[in-house]
């Protein structure tokens, strides 16, 4: 059931990025034959077996992110489903909680270790309700201030990831490692979730006046 619900969140963030950045099909598809790539090398053990290649699928994620940010920089936006992206930071968490007990990812990956970003998701489901029900746009300055929590948080908990991976870099969690995103469904944490969320956050920072 855990892997299914994750699979499910991934698919979601992609779509809700993709109806909430101007529906740009060029960004869509090579971001779904990413994750086609991606699936295929896990499903086949080869990160398993060879964990130091997952660094090819960081290197080549951020590559497409930073693509998809130039496509993607004058269309317009919808701000209702790009913080829709952040609010399936809520459900993300409970699958990495549920995968600790599993013994595939270290407990400081957890909301009960040192990754708050649950917290972005619960504020971001409060400020779309905001908008949804109050009709009005949020202040551009707490926008801002939350933007930029937002990526702090996202970009924390990704090096922690990384140095908690059995990598030659690996720093933490010797005793648990992260093997969680060498195995498919969650290899697509940080092959299409995070970068939903980092587009999320870095597009609604640069085009704050074109939020619908």
């Amino acid at each position: 059931m855990v892997p299914l619900i994750f699979l499910l969140i991934s698919i979601t963030a992609l779509i809700l990025c993709y109806l909430g950045t101007g529906q740009n099909r060029k960004i869509m598809l090579c971001f779904f034959l990413w994750q086609c790539i991606i699936s295929g090398f896990a499903l086949c053990d080869v990160f398993l077996k060879h964990p130091v290649s997952f660094a090819l699928v960081i290197a080549g994620t951020v590559a497409l992110t930073i693509f998809a940010l130039k496509r993607s920089a004058t269309a317009p936006l919808n701000s209702n489903l790009l913080l829709a992206v952040h609010v399936l930071r809520i459900p993300v968490e409970l699958v990495l909680y549920q995968l600790h007990l599993q013994g595939k990812i270290p407990i400081s990956m957890t909301f009960k270790g040192i990754n708050f970003d649950i917290l972005m998701g619960i504020s971001a489901l409060i400020l779309l309700l905001y908008q949804l029900f109050i009709k009005q746009k949020i202040n551009s300055k707490l926008f801002f201030a939350w933007n930029i929590t937002g990526i702090a948080f996202l970009l924390f908990i990704v090096v922690l990831a990384i140095l908690s991976s059995p990598l030659p870099i690996q720093q933490f969690a010797f005793d648990q490692p992260n093997i969680a995103v060498l195995i498919f469904p969650y290899c697509l944490l940080p092959g299409c979730v995070v970068p939903m969320v980092l587009m999320a956050h870095i597009l609604l920072l640069k085009q704050p006046r074109k939020r619908d």
